[in-house]
């Protein structure tokens, strides 16, 4: 079937392409730029965390940061938080350092310029850290009562990265580390290596994907899933505000 354009000549497929042509190239001159692993490690996170912020609905706000729960328990520093600033009443920024609820969370992700066995394991950890947190739900007033409180949405998390360092990328080796996981909590859900490819957690069964626009694809799934997700519960947020008296 011939493709057909519009009288202003734009194609969408140059368009999608240059999207992830852009952030893969922004990637690699951050590890050519940048020789202290912590630089390269930050301008990584900045990458990722600029695309989220540009091309995710306005609802979903995109920091790096800690969540708390309403015990007051906290997870590991993670490196891109994607949480609800439309139904969440707050976040605490102290000297620059962002402290998320945990119920305002829809998704997590480690940012690294390459992945491997090691670096699988350590996002695995951290996204745990998030998912145990204890999340409040409350019955949601309407005008002709309530509804019931929400059921906890599952939070997504995942890796991203420029490069796989399994050869190849995203054979058999990546696949037998992602499935040897101790507990569900643990799972990944979505990975996006710009370089090379994706992979993605559906039904219990990871699926890889060689294509040539890995991020493009990436956003696209991103995006279905939180809207699968719809909106975050109802924070109790006088569950928060008993810490006052302790």
């Amino acid at each position: 079937m011939e493709r057909t354009k519009g009288s202003n000549e734009w194609d969408l497929p140059v368009i999608l392409a240059s999207l992830n042509d852009d952030l893969e190239q922004d990637l690699s001159i951050s590890r050519e730029a940048f020789k202290h692993p912590g630089t390269k490690g930050d301008a990584s996170e900045t990458t990722w965390m600029d695309l989220l912020t540009k091309y995710l609905p306005k609802r979903y706000q995109i920091e790096t940061g800690h969540i708390v729960d309403s015990k007051g328990v906290f997870s590991q520093q993670i490196d891109v938080v994607i949480f609800d600033r439309q139904y969440s009443p707050f976040i605490f920024d102290f000297k620059g350092q962002k402290i998320i609820p945990a119920e305002s969370v829809y998704a997590v992700f480690e940012a690294k310029q390459d992945a491997n066995k090691e670096r699988i394991e350590y996002a695995r950890k951290k996204i745990s850290s998030v998912r145990r947190l204890h999340r409040t739900s409350l019955p949601i007033p309407h005008a002709g009562g309530t509804y019931p409180p929400k059921p906890l949405p599952h939070i997504i998390g995942g890796i991203l990265t420029l490069e796989s360092t399994w050869n190849p990328p995203l054979g058999i080796a990546l696949q037998e580390v992602l499935e040897n996981n101790e507990f569900d909590d643990e799972l990944l859900d979505l990975g996006c290596f710009a370089a090379h490819g994706t992979f993605e957690l559906k039904h219990g069964e990871y699926f890889f994907k060689e294509n040539n626009k890995p991020v493009t694809y990436f956003l696209f799934e991103l995006i279905a899933r939180l809207q699968s997700s719809a909106t975050v519960p109802m924070i109790d947020i006088r569950a928060y505000s008993d810490w006052l008296t302790k």
